[in-house]
């Protein structure tokens, strides 16, 4: 299958991640990568051996098929637009937008063009989270109710080199990392219906205690502990709680409850992890993956599976309805929390197929 060409917008801390898993995906070809920071576009360039560009060349090559925008979350759709505008597809980082209305905008100029978005999370790709679905769909634990959806911290100043655009609009532990438990839900159980919920901001400021900023005070502008419910369309309701405000906890990330069975599902932010399976009556139980892509960190095979999709005239799994609708609902909990009431979802998207769909010899694209 012929090579797709990849340009990357943003080489911040995540780039990495990326470039590395990119080189397991043969279809995947990059072309250059690229930053407001030039001297950062030639670091990484030189780090992984891809050539650096101005932003501006990388969006005029014509071997560029997709701008993946790794910038911080308030200019994804900015750069989005000007990937769309430049006849290129677009995927970025979670989240697609930092507000609803400025992803809907996104969306609606993909659909205008005629081009495809997609965004990050793609862990749910991975095959922890493929098991765990398998598992659902064969009904081993009957009838959906519910499930706990948990992150909580103490928050990204205590590792982050540059943690101030965690706590600037935009930023906050729901929008930061509600995109990967969100995103696994409807994975598993499909879209949201309603959404109730609190958020508040127990700290006006926070002091940064990782290097090279340590010491600093960073004023916080967002809600850093939010509290909700998610009724599904499904009939399951699940409880989440994201927080950059909690020292500790035992909360497992997500467990899903059936009328016959409850499944340990792993962190939504990693590919694999344990599943375990409590059938009713018996014990918690390990099970084997029966997925690929659960033995490492493929933060790319969102855009993996996006190229073959183009390449195969297919709908890709990580797209622009899935990643809206998560955008929505995340928001949903701050409209709910400000207004006190519950909010419905407008948005509609369908289950990502398994991607067991797409696999050839048990790996995609091998």
């Amino acid at each position: 299958m012929e090579r797709v060409g990849i340009g990357i917008i943003g080489c911040g801390n995540i780039s990495g991640a990326y470039l590395k898993a990119m080189a397991s995906f043969p279809i995947l070809d990059v072309c250059g990568v690229a930053d407001l920071n030039h001297a950062l576009a030639e670091a990484k360039a030189g780090e992984f051996n891809v050539p650096a560009m101005r932003i501006d060349e990388l969006l005029a090559d014509p071997k560029v098929e997709i701008i993946v925008n790794l910038t911080v979350p308030k200019a994804h759709v900015a750069v989005g637009l000007q990937a769309l505008e430049a006849g290129k597809h677009a995927y970025s980082e979670k989240p697609l937008g930092i507000t609803f209305a400025e992803g809907k905008k996104l969306a609606e100029a993909a659909k205008a063009k005629g081009l495809r978005i997609g965004a990050a999370p793609d862990t749910f790709l991975g095959g922890g989270h493929q098991t765990a679905r398998s598992l659902i769909d064969q009904g081993v634990i009957g009838q959906a109710v519910g499930g706990t959806a948990t992150f909580m911290c103490p928050g990204h100043e205590r590792w982050h080199p540059n943690p101030a655009f965690y706590y600037e609009v935009g930023g906050g532990p729901m929008l930061d990392m509600g995109p990967y438990y969100i995103t696994d839900l409807v994975n598993l159980f499909g879209p949201v219906a309603q959404v109730a919920g609190f958020a508040v901001s127990p700290r006006k400021e926070r002091i940064i205690t990782s290097e090279p900023r340590n010491g600093e005070r960073v004023a916080v502008h967002v809600a850093t502990h939010v509290a909700g419910l998610m009724a599904f369309a499904n009939g399951a309701v699940v409880q989440i709680g994201m927080s950059f405000d909690v020292a500790g906890h035992k909360h497992v990330p997500l467990e899903i409850y059936g009328t016959e069975g409850t499944l340990i599902v792993p962190d939504p932010n990693h590919f694999g992890g344990d599943v375990e399976l409590l059938r009713k009556g018996g014990a918690f139980e390990k099970q084997a993956l029966t997925a690929p892509y659960g033995d490492g960190n493929y933060r790319s095979i969102g855009v993996a599976d996006l190229a073959h999709a183009i390449r195969s005239n297919r709908p890709h799994r990580a797209n622009g309805d899935l990643a809206l609708h998560v955008l929505e609902v995340m928001e949903a909990f701050h409209t709910a929390s400000d207004s006190g009431r519950t909010v419905a979802i407008t948005t509609q998207t369908e289950r990502p197929m398994p991607l067991s769909q797409s696999l050839v010899d048990g790996r995609l694209g091998k």
